[in-house]
């Protein structure tokens, strides 16, 4: 058996799609588990639809994801070039070779003759396909008009009566009807290739062993098994993933929420989180299990375990997720991912030492890491405002008492930690009869501006003790006013 190779081939129309980085993740996965090649080929030939840097940003987030290739257009290979617009010969010299053998023919219709052909066919209720019109013209007419210049297309001849069978992975054995099919446009008059020319050809000049693309390129497959055919090429094994659904199971657009997974990049999600999430969009380990990384997803994935049926695209899915590939960071990790933010907020200053025990403190509390400080910003300055619901619940007449008298305890500790402090206030509750939280409470909304939080003494003993006495201080002057 050949060495394992497969190719992600991403047309360069804008951002990478969801459903791409899923195709390109399978991939990946079935090319490291079986010590594979993966390759990135860039298929451009649709010159209408380019857009400037969508090539340049495809590879940067396939890097951010940590999808690397072997073989591509920036890091080259035996195969190249891996830019299809940088190949157009090639796919002539193939054409070339169908027209020779009658397996392929020019037309020459324009666009005006080919939309009365589609009307016609819709008030008569056919299917639409072109009616081989171009086939009727006799080897005369068709040199003259070539030597003419007239524009023109080649395409392919499709037999009339004969079943094509693809044996597929995941869908099984699909059988079609060839005289269903449309004679396919081949070569374009602007002398690039159509999809199902290029990639048949690349497919086999790359050596591509497994083609693993999305269920849309299915009913295209029975054209490419013919031009394997028709050239007399060892066919790849295909492999057509399910598609992905909106939760009204609708196909995923970005009518209903983000599409791209530069959107996802941008609102803080893991690279880590979201392979985890896409992977498991129609494919599953066999059990339970959600969690998983990259490496652990090389060892189980197997194509046999994707399913046939569309995968819901659940948003609230993967922010579960990413709360929990958030969990199993390191807070050093972490620190790395927040320092960007840091900066942006002008709070790269801080002591490393200071935001570590802040991560360690919130890392339960928050689901992205911009959160640590939009969730967590009284630890980065003095709350400016007290939340009025806190304040109605929590600030009684009492508890200017109780936080005079705590500031007075605080300012005498010789040993200020999580324990010292918990001494002082269940201390002042005791002497005045009361549960610790009649204290707890008000300190917290003193110190944060808010009702809620991490615990009250490690948030105390991270804040430290000068900035916890000024910003009681402070709020006993406030509160007390209001």
């Amino acid at each position: 058996m050949p060495p394992i190779r497969v190719r992600f081939a991403p047309s360069p129309t804008g951002y990478l799609h969801v459903g791409g980085l899923r195709t390109a993740l399978y991939n990946y996965l079935f090319a490291r588990k079986n010590k594979g090649t993966f390759v990135l080929r860039i298929e451009d030939t649709d010159r209408t639809r380019l857009v400037d840097g969508a090539v340049e940003n495809l590879i940067a987030t396939l890097s951010w994801a940590g999808l690397t290739f072997d073989e591509g257009p920036t890091v080259g290979g035996n195969f190249g070039p891996y830019v299809q617009s940088e190949r157009l010969e090639i796919y002539r010299d193939h054409a070339r070779k169908l027209l020779s053998q009658g397996k392929a023919y020019y037309a020459f219709d324009t666009p005006e003759e080919l939309e009365e052909m589609r009307k016609t066919q819709e008030k008569m209720r056919v299917p639409p396909k072109y009616d081989r019109r171009a086939l009727r013209l006799s080897e005369t007419e068709v040199k003259s008009k070539l030597d003419a210049g007239v524009p023109h297309v080649v395409r392919m001849k499709i037999p009339e009566t004969s079943t094509i069978v693809v044996d597929d992975i995941v869908r099984g054995r699909v059988e079609f009807v060839s005289d269903r099919l449309d004679d396919q446009i081949l070569l374009k008059s602007d002398g690039f290739p159509t999809y199902h020319l290029a990639n048949v050809v690349d497919d086999h000049l790359m050596g591509i062993t497994h083609v693993i693309r999305g269920e849309e390129w299915l009913s295209s497959t029975p054209k490419h098994v013919l031009l394997y055919e028709y050239f007399s090429w060892e066919m790849p094994a295909f492999a057509h993933l399910p598609l992905l659904l909106n939760p009204d199971k609708s196909k995923l657009s970005k009518r209903q929420g983000d599409v791209a997974v530069e959107d996802y990049r941008q609102k803080g999600y893991f690279p880590e989180a979201l392979l985890n999430f896409v992977a498991l969009l129609g494919w599953n380990p066999g059990d339970e299990r959600e969690l998983f990384n990259l490496e652990t997803l090389v060892d189980e994935f197997s194509l046999e375990r994707v399913g046939k049926s569309g995968a819901v695209f659940n948003l609230e899915k993967l922010q579960w997720m990413n709360t929990q590939h958030l969990r199993l960071m390191t807070d050093d990790q972490l620190f790395g991912l927040l320092e960007p933010y840091l900066e942006k907020a002008h709070l790269g200053s801080l002591h490393r030492e200071y935001v570590l025990k802040v991560i360690h403190l919130m890392k339960e509390r928050v689901d992205r890491v911009e959160e640590f400080i939009s969730f967590g910003g009284y630890f980065f300055a003095d709350p400016e405002s007290y939340d009025n619901q806190a304040k109605k619940k929590n600030w009684k007449p009492e508890s200017s008492t109780y936080l005079t008298e705590a500031i007075s305890s605080i300012r005498g500790l010789n040993t200020y930690d999580e324990k010292s402090i918990e001494d002082v206030v269940r201390t002042i509750a005791e002497r005045h009869g009361v549960g610790a939280g009649k204290l707890i409470h008000p300190l917290r909304l003193a110190l944060t501006g808010l009702g809620m939080g991490p615990g009250l003494f490690e948030l105390m003993a991270v804040l430290g003790k000068e900035t916890c006495l000024r910003r009681l201080e402070r709020a006993l002057a406030r509160l007390v006013e209001h």
